[in-house]
């Protein structure tokens, strides 16, 4: 009870340093950007990192334990709690990161993608209520109120959007009515699984497997992960193949 009373023990700050380990990146020694955890095993690395390590590799940088044998990158996921800490934790990563993101688009003449706008909007938000120039509380909430059905209606049309085509490769199942879309680079395989199931009629999403450039694509990847890494010298638009999953090609 004499510890729990103690305000020196309950105000007790701990150096930076001291957490390193725990918030850095094994591979580039850096702190995490993007972090993407192993399912395995639960070690966390950036993304891009990752990505590039198991393009030759199959085993956690870490503990080598083998991830997978064939599809390593089917078993990795972004880890937004582990992201949240570190931009807490390390004054000013977020907002360099975000501008580096910013600067990147801009050099290459591209429009900067709606979710990025969005995490500068919020930063500056922030920002401006830890400078003590945030606005009183009944005219933030009117405000938002009176934002909300915009916001509402938006379905993602402001971010960065993908061009894709959806074939089917498997006699077992029908191809799409219509297979050009075009939908947020935010939205992941599984958003795409979803959509196909429910065109087909399907009893379940988990019966399919999303291919590109015939290799099956974890269902945690984001559209514009899968463009990057797979399509990035190819013409829009991004070419998908689906199938059953005890479909063997």
């Amino acid at each position: 009870m004499a510890v729990l009373g103690n305000p020196d023990m309950l105000t007790r700050k701990i150096k930076l340093c001291h957490i390193n380990a725990h918030i850095t990146c094994r591979l580039c020694e850096g702190y995490l950007i993007d972090a993407t955890t192993v399912t395995e095993c639960l070690h966390t690395f950036c993304r891009s990192c990752l990505v590039k390590y198991l393009e030759e590799n199959n085993t956690c940088p870490t503990c080598r334990i083998v991830i997978h044998q064939s599809h390593p990158l089917q078993y990795i996921g972004h880890d937004r709690t582990m992201q949240d800490i570190v931009y807490k934790l390390v004054p000013g990563l977020q907002e360099a990161e975000i501008k580096k993101q910013r600067e990147f688009y801009q050099k290459l003449g591209m429009e900067v993608p709606g979710d990025i706008k969005g995490e500068l909007c919020n930063m500056k938000t922030h920002l401006d209520q830890r400078n003590g120039d945030a606005k009183p509380d009944d005219m933030a909430n009117k405000e938002a109120g009176e934002e909300k059905p915009e916001e509402g209606n938006d379905y993602h049309r402001s971010d960065e959007q993908v061009s894709i085509c959806l074939e089917c490769n498997s006699s077992k199942l029908r191809g799409l009515k219509r297979k050009w879309i075009r939908c947020s680079a935010q939205a992941t395989v599984l958003h795409l699984k979803k959509f196909i199931a429910k065109k087909l009629n399907l009893t379940s999403f988990n019966e399919l497997d999303i291919l590109c450039n015939e290799e099956i694509l974890g269902k945690d990847h984001t559209l514009k992960f899968v463009v990057v890494t797979r399509w990035r010298f190819k013409k829009s638009p991004l070419l998908l193949h689906y199938r059953p999953k005890m479909d063997l090609l």
